[in-house]
Parts: structure tokens; sequence; C-alpha cells
């Protein structure tokens, strides 16, 4: 029989059970969905996370604390009382380590800023002129402090875009003006230039910097005990000596903090790219993990499909047998049969595809998430979907090129 026959043949056979016909590619529909939309919200994880280390700075180290003994042999964590690493650790770094560009210990905190009748609540840094540096900003006007207003703790503050717009909403120039930060009042010198959106959605225009001293003594207070600080950046000269100056940094905080070999460090030092990949690793992990549950229903819409196509080799036993008697061949009807069973995949990948790509986009503007639909996201669902009809789809259109004409002709 002509191919075109057979084709229309598998296509009326199809269309003359629609609802039977739909049901069947279900389970293709929704593995195919849920795999794009998976691995469209895993890569957008996956960029966004990259794109938030990134935002950090070039050639960055970031030196956090970590676990260290407080009296009694108790393990303190790094964080409020208990830090571990301090504004004499980042002094040294500087003087100590070659190939550095700037040094920039930070405190942060939480804080409610008004002026003029406005409020708006965000994360206060304080930090060294130097932190501009080590973490690419630029001033777009009115300036930085300096290292005295720094040394000296003054009540001066660079705001981010972000906190303008909501201290500020008529649009009025900040610089000059006066805010306060909780109750205490500090004068707006600066606006940084914007850096819009980071990772995972977080506005890196929504921050306020001012000098360590004061944020540490006038905002942070009991929260942040002594000369301890949350982080300290430390920009190294180029990409290739950043392992180095990592190295480097490591082992002189070991000396200050006198571990001894074999102990556990008090700190935590680490680079961007190190960060990145390992963040990377962990959510292409997770994508991977997630996708290969996603696909099980692939594997269920198979199963669905075999189970309808035998049923229709049992229904269609007369019809087959009576083309066979016509002069069809046995190859016509396995081709018959299993081109009726890829086209239900095949229709059911293509109505996934569109459906996980349109629930990727919904997804993204609901939650304001990153998504991102790979290229190769067409081709490997509707290969996918082909591959899942010829494989689930051969063994009922084997068993319908089998029957015996004869036989078939008897049943009712």
């Amino acid at each position: 029989m002509r191919r075109m026959e057979l084709i229309r043949f598998a296509g009326g056979a199809i269309m003359a059970h629609p609802m039977r016909s739909a049901l069947t590619a279900l389970g293709v529909v929704i593995g195919v969905a849920a795999v794009v939309m998976i691995t469209s919200i895993g890569l957008g994880a996956q960029e966004s996370v990259t794109k938030a280390i990134a935002g950090l700075g070039a050639n960055l180290i970031v030196v956090s604390p970590g676990s260290s003994r407080g009296p009694g042999g108790f393990v303190n964590m790094g964080a409020g009382q208990n830090i571990s690493i301090t504004g004499e650790d980042a002094d040294a770094i500087a003087r100590e380590v070659e190939n550095v560009n700037s040094v920039a210990p930070v405190v942060r905190g939480g804080a409610q800023l008004a002026a003029e009748g406005t409020n708006w609540q965000t994360q206060i840094q304080g930090v060294t002129p130097s932190f501009l540096d080590a973490r690419d900003l630029a001033i777009a006007s009115g300036r930085m402090f300096d290292e005295n207003e720094a040394r000296q703790g003054r009540k001066v503050v660079v705001l981010g875009p972000t906190v303008v717009a909501n201290l500020f909403p008529n649009g009025e120039d900040p610089v000059g003006k006066r805010i306060r930060v909780g109750k205490v009042p500090f004068e707006v010198i600066g606006v940084l230039e914007a850096k819009g959106q980071g990772g995972f959605g977080q506005d890196q225009d929504d921050t306020v910097l001012a000098p360590l001293e004061a944020v540490r003594s006038r905002v942070l207070g009991r929260r942040v005990r002594g000369d301890s600080v949350q982080q300290i950046m430390v920009e190294a000269a180029s990409a290739e000596v950043l392992d180095r100056v990592q190295e480097d940094v490591a082992n002189l905080l070991r000396d200050r903090h006198r571990i001894r070999q074999g102990e556990e460090d008090d700190f935590q030092v680490q680079n961007t790219t190190s960060i990145m990949q390992a963040a990377s690793a962990t959510t292409q992990t997770f994508t991977l993990l997630l996708g290969s549950i996603a696909a099980v229903s692939l594997l269920v819409g198979g199963v669905g499909i075999m189970n309808i196509m035998l049923v229709a080799v049992t229904e269609r036993t007369r019809e087959i047998g009576l083309r066979m008697a016509m002069g069809a061949k046995r190859s016509d009807i396995l081709f018959q049969f299993a081109l009726e069973a890829v086209t239900l995949s095949l229709g059911g990948g293509l109505l996934g595809l569109i459906i996980g790509a349109t629930g990727s986009a919904l997804f993204a503007m609901a939650l304001h998430w990153t998504t991102l639909v790979p290229p190769w996201a067409a081709p490997i669902a509707l290969g996918f979907s082909v591959t899942v009809g010829l494989v689930f789809g051969s063994y009922p259109s084997w068993r319908a090129a089998q029957l015996d004409p004869i036989e078939a002709l008897r049943r009712e």
C-alpha cells in the first residue's frame, strides 16, 4: 500500500476517537511540560546565582566567620558577639599580603530610615572607602566618604538609587540633606550608580553605605562587639594571582588566630570563582534530580500509549484481517500502528513543550524568578516523544502485524 494511504488510515483512526487519543497523549504532555519547566527554572536559578556572585566584584575574596570555641570549649558560630574576624585582621591583610588592590571590612544590619515625612526599611552597611573598589561600585552624584571621615566615624551616608527613590519620591537631589537611621541623624553625601537586580530578584540598589565605626557604634550597637566585623572583602590584583592571594590570606589569619596544624579554622576564605562553581554545581544537581523525577511521567505516558494501542489492535482485528486479505503487507500494518503511536506521542510532546514554555514564563512573571528555556529544549523534548512512541508502540504494532488474516476475519 502507498505510504500516503497508510498515513491517512493512521490519522483517521486517531481522529475517530478524539477523547481517547487526547487522554492517551496526556501522560506525554505532562511529562514533557514538567521536564521543560523544571529545566528552565533550574537553568534560570543557575544564571541568577552567577549574576549575583559576579555582582560582588571581580577577583574578589570573601573572608567570613567560621566556628570558634568560646569559654568552656563551647562552639560559637560566627554571628552576633562571637564573630571571629576583626578590623585588625583586615589591616593586617592590607599590610602583609602581596598582590592585593583593596581590603574592605564590613558590618551590616537592618535599619529604618526616615526623611522629610517618608520612611524606608533597608540594610545599612558599615564599610571603609575601599569598599567601592572591592565591589566595583561607582558614585553617581556627590562623593564617597574619605579615610579621615571613616576613621572618625562621621555620621555621613551614601545611598543606593532604590533608597533615594523611596525616601525622596519627588525627585529632589538628596545630597546635602539629612536622614535618620533609626534615631540617629546622618547627612547624605553621595548616591551610588545603579546596579539593578541581582540573583533571585534581590535589589542591589536597596542599600546604604556609612563609615564602619559609625554603623558599629551608632546603629548596630551591641549586635557587634568590639572590633569585630562580619566580612572582609579582599580584591586581588588579577585573576592569575587570585588563588595565591587566597592562600596567603588564609595562612596569615591562621597565624594571627593562633590556629595550630590540624585544628579547624575559625574563619572561611572563598573567592567568587569557587563560590560560583559550588553554587552552579548545586543547582545543576538539583535540576538533574528534579528533571529525572519529572521524566518518569514520560514512561507512564508511554505505558498508557502501549495500553491503548493494544486495545486498538483487539478492537480492529477484523479491519486488520480484511486489509491483509485485500493485499496489505504485514509491514504496512506494522507501519500504520507504529505511526499512530508516534503521532500520539509526538503530538503530546509538542503540546507539552508549549505548556512548559508558557508555564515557565508565567512562573517568572508571578514570582519574579529568572527562567531560561534552553534552545535544545524543543528538539530534545520532541525527540524523546518520538522515542517513547516508537518504544512503547512497537509491541502493539508487532502484535497487529502478526495476526493471521483468516483468524482475524473470523473474529466478531
